[in-house]
C-alpha cells in the first residue's frame, strides 16, 4: 500500500441548500457531495418538480443496471444534455430505437478486435513517444492534452484508418474542454426543470458540440458518398462497417446523421474517457515513486528493448492494477442516470415513476462499507484476497448489464500499452506547486489540468 491519497473535493458536512447545490453543481457535480453519502445504502433529494433517488446498495445497483434494465431507461436529461455532441446515439437513446441500433453496431465492432486493433494502438503510442522525444528533458508537460491526443489518435485509426494531425487533435481537446464546462451548467437548469436557455454557456455548449461534430463529418461524407455511388473501399475499419450496417429485420441503413451520431459515441467514449483515466494515472504513478519503479522494471522485464506485441498485455499485471486502481478512484464517468417508468419501491422508499435514479461509480467505488481505505491509491488490492468481494460487487466503471460500455477491454488494452510505454521510456515528476483539482462534469477530469515534470530514462529504452 502506497499510504497516498490522491486529491478530491473534501465532501460536505451536511446536504447543501437547494441554493448551493445549483450554484455549485452548475460548476461541478463533485462540489456538492456530503460525508454521509460515502456511507448511506440509498438516499432521495428532491430538486424542483423532480425526485431523485441515490442508489448505492450492491444488490439494488444490480436490480437497475441488470435485472430490470429496461424498467430503467437512460433518463431524457441525460439526452438533452448530450444532444449537440451525439444527436440520437446508442449512448442515450433507448427501447426499440436503441435495439436497432445495437443490431446494426454490433458486427461493426468486429473490426475493433483487441488483436485487429494492436498494431494502430501501437502506432499511436510510437507517435506519442516521438513527441515527447522532441521535448527537452525535463520539460514540464501538460499530460492531459497529450493523453488527449494519443487517445484520439488510436480511435482516429480504428475509425477511420488514418492518424490524427495536431491541428485536428488541438480542435478537439479545446471543443471537449469547452463543451464539459457550458454542458454541467446546462445539466443543472435542466434538473432544476429550468429552460435551458437560461444557462450563460448554452450558445457555447451548441456550438462547440457542433465543431466536434463537423470535425467528424468532414471524415465520414466523403466515404459515405463513395460507398452510395458503389466505389470500393480501401479500408475494412469501423467505419467501412458502419456504413454497410444493414439492419437484419428491417434492412434499413443508417443515414449520414445517424453515421455521425454513432462515430461521435465511439469517438467520445473511446477518447475522452480513456484520456481521462489515463492524465489520472500518471498523476498517481507521479506522487509513487516506488510503484513507477515497479511499474519500469515490470515494463523492461517483458518487453525489453523491443516494440510491444499482443501478448506482452496481458504480462503487464501491474499496468493493469494501476489502471483498474485510477478508474477505482477517478471513474471517467461519475453518474449513471436512469428514469423509473413505472412506480417502484426500493427499501423504505416508494419511488414514483418519472423520478431520477443515480447510480455513481464515484461513491460506490469509494464506498465506506465496501473498500477497505477507500481514498488511498493501492493498486496491489487488486490482487488481495480480501478485494475480491468488493471488486464483484462495488466495481463498476464501465457499467453492467446491457448497457455496459462496449469498449471496456479496447479501453483496458490501449490504457496499459500506454502507461507501460511511458513509464519504460520515462520518469515522471510532480510539480510542488501544483495539485490537480477534480472537476465532475460530464467525465471527471482536473479544473487546473494536470501538469508534470518528464525525465528520460538512461538510458532510454524501447520504442
Amino acid at each position: 500500500m502506497t499510504g497516498f491519497r490522491p486529491p478530491y473535493p473534501e465532501p460536505l458536512k451536511s446536504r447543501a441548500s437547494l441554493l448551493a447545490r445549483f450554484i455549485k453543481g452548475s460548476r461541478s457535480w463533485l462540489e456538492i457531495q456530503f460525508e454521509r453519502g460515502y456511507q448511506m445504502k440509498m438516499g432521495h433529494v428532491r430538486m424542483p418538480g423532480i425526485n431523485a433517488y441515490m442508489v448505492n446498495e450492491p444488490h439494488l445497483v444490480r436490480r437497475i443496471l441488470v435485472e430490470q434494465w429496461e424498467r430503467f431507461p437512460k433518463h431524457k436529461l441525460l439526452h438533452r444534455m448530450l444532444k449537440p455532441l451525439l444527436g440520437e446515439s446508442i449512448f442515450t437513446t433507448n427501447g426499440e430505437l436503441w435495439k436497432r441500433q445495437r443490431r446494426m453496431i454490433d458486427p461493426a465492432f468486429e473490426q475493433a478486435r483487441l488483436q485487429v486493433v494492436f498494431p494502430l494502438m501501437r502506432d499511436a503510442v510510437e507517435g506519442l513517444l516521438r513527441r515527447l522525444d522532441n521535448r527537452e528533458n525535463g520539460a514540464i508537460l501538460d499530460v492531459d492534452v497529450e493523453m488527449t491526443h494519443v487517445t484520439a489518435d488510436i480511435i482516429f485509426r480504428t475509425v477511420f484508418s488514418q492518424p490524427l494531425e495536431g491541428e485536428d487533435a488541438c480542435r478537439v481537446y479545446n471543443a471537449f474542454v469547452r463543451f464539459q464546462e457550458s454542458a454541467a451548467r446546462v445539466s443543472m437548469l435542466l434538473t432544476c426543470q429550468l429552460p435551458e436557455w437560461l444557462a450563460p454557456g448554452r450558445a457555447k455548449w451548441n456550438r462547440s458540440g457542433r465543431e466536434i461534430r463537423h470535425l467528424l463529418e468532414k471524415f465520414i461524407r466523403p466515404r459515405y458518398e463513395a460507398y452510395r455511388r458503389g466505389e470500393a473501399t480501401p479500408h475494412q475499419d469501423i467505419l467501412a462497417s458502419l456504413i454497410a450496417a444493414e439492419d437484419p429485420e428491417t434492412g434499413a441503413r443508417f443515414s449520414i446523421e445517424e453515421l455521425v451520431d454513432q462515430v461521435a459515441i465511439i469517438f467520445l467514449a473511446g477518447h475522452e474517457t480513456s484520456a481521462s483515466a489515463l492524465t489520472w494515472a500518471l498523476y498517481l504513478v507521479s506522487m509513487c515513486p516506488d510503484i513507477q519503479d515497479r511499474l519500469h522494471q515490470e515494463a523492461c522485464a517483458v518487453m525489453a528493448d523491443r516494440e510491444p506485441e499482443f501478448p506482452d498485455i496481458k504480462q503487464l499485471r501491474l499496468s493493469w492494477n494501476v489502471f483498474r486502481e485510477t478508474l477505482r478512484l477517478y471513474p471517467p464517468v461519475g453518474y449513471f442516470v436512469r428514469e423509473v417508468m413505472e412506480t417502484q419501491c426500493m427499501r423504505d422508499k416508494t419511488m414514483p415513476k418519472g423520478s431520477v435514479v443515480l447510480v455513481s461509480p464515484w461513491l460506490i467505488q469509494r464506498h465506506r462499507v465496501h473498500w477497505d481505505t477507500p481514498d488511498i491509491f493501492d493498486p496491489d488490492r487488486h490482487d488481495r484476497p480480501g478485494t475480491k468481494e468488493s471488486l464483484r460487487c462495488a466495481y463498476l466503471p464501465f457499467g453492467l448489464g446491457p448497457r455496459v460500455c462496449m469498449g471496456a477491454a479496447f479501453a483496458m488494452q490501449e490504457a496499459v500499452m500506454v502507461l507501460a510505454s511511458l513509464v519504460r521510456r520515462y520518469r515522471f515528476e510532480p510539480l510542488p506547486d501544483h495539485t490537480p483539482k477534480p472537476d465532475g462534469r460530464v467525465t471527471i477530469r482536473s479544473e487546473n489540468g494536470v501538469r508534470l515534470r518528464i525525465r528520460r530514462r538512461v538510458p532510454a529504452v524501447g520504442g
